[in-house]
């Protein structure tokens, strides 16, 4: 879940390509596509693993609570540890393996082809802020990026507290298929889509000017913001199959 401002979402176009001749020093798109590309690997690669491993009968239900909570815990070190980013950020990818690999496989298992629907979903939203973007139809202003901002850390707190208060057994109504439930969850997606603005923004703004390291923390924007988008997606439509 991306609480972050700044994040960032490499653009498969010529907008994000032009005038890409800074030197080694500096953050290019080029090394934010080969790390995230990297990332994304990885990620696929544990994933498929921890699918194997749950069809095979084992149990992964830790695999799922510790991937979640070693992520959380390494976007916090590297939200105050910018240059760490080279080191965690794969450690970052490894423990989303981990996580989606473990979700993916018990919604597989409960409602088949979902998350094969919830990635094609995932990639098309890209596409389409990518061009909301590009078009200027959306226009990032301070404005905007606060609200994003606030409306993301808020739902990231929201998660965190219920998810907290679940080992007492108390369950928070966003777990739920009620009505409630599932428009806090549309909310969520929404606000998962739109991070994906500031991830265009924070490209363009930076490209060819800031220091190389960056490139990992761009890296990690897009991770973060993909992988919301997609946990965002599949938990809605497991919510909207048992409910109708």
């Amino acid at each position: 879940m991306n609480m972050f401002p700044k994040t960032s979402n490499p653009a498969f176009n010529s907008y994000f390509f032009n005038n890409d001749n800074s030197d080694s020093s500096t953050m290019s798109v080029t090394g934010i596509l080969l790390k995230s590309f990297a990332s994304i690997t990885i990620i696929i690669i544990i994933s498929i693993g921890i699918w194997k491993l749950y069809k095979d009968g084992i149990e992964i239900k830790w695999y799922s609570m510790g991937g979640l909570l070693a992520a959380i815990i390494i976007s916090i070190v590297i939200s105050v540890r910018q240059h760490w980013a080279h080191i965690l950020v794969p450690l970052y990818a490894i423990a989303k393996g981990f996580f989606l690999g473990s979700i993916s496989a018990y919604a597989h298992a409960k409602f088949p082809n979902f998350p094969y629907q919830a990635i094609g979903i995932t990639i098309v939203t890209f596409v389409i802020m990518l061009l909301l973007y590009q078009t200027r139809i959306i226009v990032v202003t301070k404005k905007l990026r606060s609200i994003i901002i606030t409306a993301a850390t808020s739902i990231f707190m929201i998660y965190i507290i219920s998810w907290i208060l679940s080992f007492f057994g108390i369950k928070v109504f966003i777990w739920g298929i009620s009505w409630p439930a599932i428009i806090f969850n549309i909310l969520a997606a929404i606000f998962a889509s739109l991070s994906l603005l500031l991830d265009f923004d924070f490209i363009e703004r930076h490209k060819n000017k800031s220091p190389k390291y960056k490139e990992w923390l761009a890296t990690w924007g897009l991770l973060v913001s993909l992988v919301w988008l997609y946990v965002e997606v599949l938990r809605l439509m497991k919510k909207l199959a048992i409910r109708f």
